[in-house]
């Protein structure tokens, strides 16, 4: 059976893709050697921060506010084709800093981004507290970002891919052998023996992207960085918002419940959970929250994060006619869906890249696919 478009990768990534083809009235066919989300996808924060995490007024920042500013309406489309929830808050980001740390990169990041006109506040500590009582009386100053949000990536990732079933995309468990090429372009996947057609392709397979055989990027492209997390539980704990410091964050989920994390390991695809990295998380956690000392440790896990090695997004055509690729989006996988799903399948759909994606072309890593295959 030939599809007008083949995904490879079944997270948040990739589901979104599919659903924006399928509702543009493609076929599209989604292949997932696992569970879909269950990779990078279930295991992030889901902290939708493009101000905080921005350094500049550049391409990448700009691109992660407008897909901020377009979950609203990504949330009410996925929520309701799938009929489930996806724990969506604009509940406002705060940005802390420990009496003793350097409070310059606070500075810096206010000037910059009033100078942009957009919405961030410098706070002392009495304020930080003000707005959430449970902090540290070591907090000496903090920027709040009113507009930042948070969504929860496990329902996230359990409601896109029913939404793009919804409308219309078949998704189906399959390790990809390799991107068919022929004659320069892009004509399907290979899947366990079986060549399925395409008119395009498009891999979104996360820190496995550059394994992909016929994805046309060298190995080293996109590579696993391990995020360890975990989730601590304290019934009665006040705190709303998401709460960046120094050495990490931590998420609420509400009912005393609060994911913290997290570390940057370049250990490759190494997903175990360690006492050093538990160790840092969790002692950041404290710092910031005191009352967390008692709370019961819940869970703990790893993901990979997808990591390009130039630090931007690889999103757009590949080196072959009708191959794409959305892919690389490291920290800020969850947070660039939306808009890299609508720019990803307009140059699918148009056979073009939008102009924004000029500087993620995938294409700046070179041309590594042959002719035939």
């Amino acid at each position: 059976m030939a599809y007008d478009s083949v995904v490879i990768g079944g997270g948040v990534m990739g589901s979104a893709v599919a659903l924006r083809l399928s509702r543009a009235g493609q076929k599209v066919l989604v292949l997932e050697r696992s569970i879909p989300g269950a990779e990078a996808s279930s295991a992030a924060a889901g902290i939708l921060g493009p101000q905080i995490e921005g350094e500049g007024d550049d391409p990448l920042f700009r691109l992660c506010l407008a897909s901020r500013d377009a979950y609203p309406a990504f949330v009410e489309e996925v929520e309701a084709l799938s009929g489930k929830r996806v724990g969506y808050h604009q509940s406002g980001l705060l940005r802390a800093t420990i009496a003793g740390d350097d409070a310059g990169p606070l500075a810096h990041r206010l000037g910059w981004q009033r100078e942009m006109g957009l919405a961030v506040e410098a706070l002392d500590g009495a304020g930080a507290r003000k707005l959430e009582p449970s902090l540290s009386p070591e907090i000496a100053a903090a920027l709040y970002f009113p507009n930042e949000a948070r969504i929860d990536p496990q329902l996230l990732a359990s409601a896109l891919p029913k939404a793009a079933q919804a409308a219309g995309a078949t998704f189906r468990s399959a390790l990809v052998q390799r991107v068919v090429v022929e004659n320069g372009r892009a004509a399907g996947v290979e899947v366990e023996g079986e060549r399925i057609p395409a008119g395009a392709v498009v891999v979104a397979a996360g820190a496995w992207t550059s394994h992909v055989a016929g994805c046309g990027l060298p190995d080293d492209a996109v590579a696993p960085v391990r995020g360890q997390m975990a989730a601590l539980r304290l019934p009665g704990l006040e705190l709303s918002r998401v709460i960046f410091a120094t050495r990490g964050y931590l998420v609420p989920r509400g009912d005393g419940l609060v994911l913290v994390g997290s570390t940057m390991e370049q250990v490759g695809y190494e997903k175990k959970v360690t006492a050093a990295g538990l160790t840092r998380i969790l002692t950041n956690a404290v710092s910031v929250v005191p009352a967390l000392a008692d709370a019961e440790l819940v869970a703990t896990w790893s993901g990979l994060r997808p990591c390009p090695k130039d630090g931007l997004p690889l999103i757009g055509s590949g080196a072959a006619a009708g191959l794409f690729l959305a892919s690389g989006h490291h920290r800020n996988g969850i947070l660039l869906t939306p808009e890299t799903a609508r720019l990803l399948s307009e140059a699918v759909l148009e056979g073009r890249d939008p102009e924004t994606l000029a500087p993620f072309s995938p294409l700046r890593f070179g041309n590594r696919v042959s002719a035939a295959s």
